[in-house]
């Protein structure tokens, strides 16, 4: 399953991935993954989250990251959820990469039953169209 978190900069996105995070870290039967662009939320994440900082790891483009979520995948196969805070600042995008970027999650969600919730700084109206049905 792809969810995507979307509105404005400022509009609570952030706070409410890292409730869902935590939440489902709770209940969850396999490993909760949250990735974001520094270190400033990693306290307010439970500590059996598995917190990943990008500032840590000089990727360049939406390639490069699916790539280090692919590496991260092979690495843990008791993960069922990852959630990603700024998907443009991790992953050094524009909305042009997201919808390309989107497919090739979907495939990996899909062949290995993992959920991926994501933010995204931006309204609705300026998402593609195709990406509206993974809105929450």
């Amino acid at each position: 399953m792809i969810s995507i978190i979307a509105g404005p900069k400022g509009s609570g996105k952030t706070k409410k991935l890292i409730n869902m995070a935590n939440k489902d870290v709770e209940s969850s039967k396999g490993n909760v993954i949250f990735v974001d662009d520094d270190k400033r939320h990693m306290y307010d994440l439970r500590h059996d989250l598995r917190f990943i900082s990008m500032d840590e790891y000089p990727l360049k483009n939406a390639d490069e990251f699916f790539g280090f979520l692919c590496g991260i995948l092979s690495n843990d196969y008791d993960i069922n959820k990852i959630y990603i805070d700024g998907l443009f600042k991790v992953m050094q995008a524009n909305h042009d990469d997201i919808p390309k970027f989107i497919d090739k999650l979907k495939s990996i969600s899909e062949s290995y039953n993992i959920d991926f919730i994501m933010t995204i700084s931006c309204t609705k109206n300026e998402l593609n169209e195709d990406m509206h049905q993974y809105l929450i």
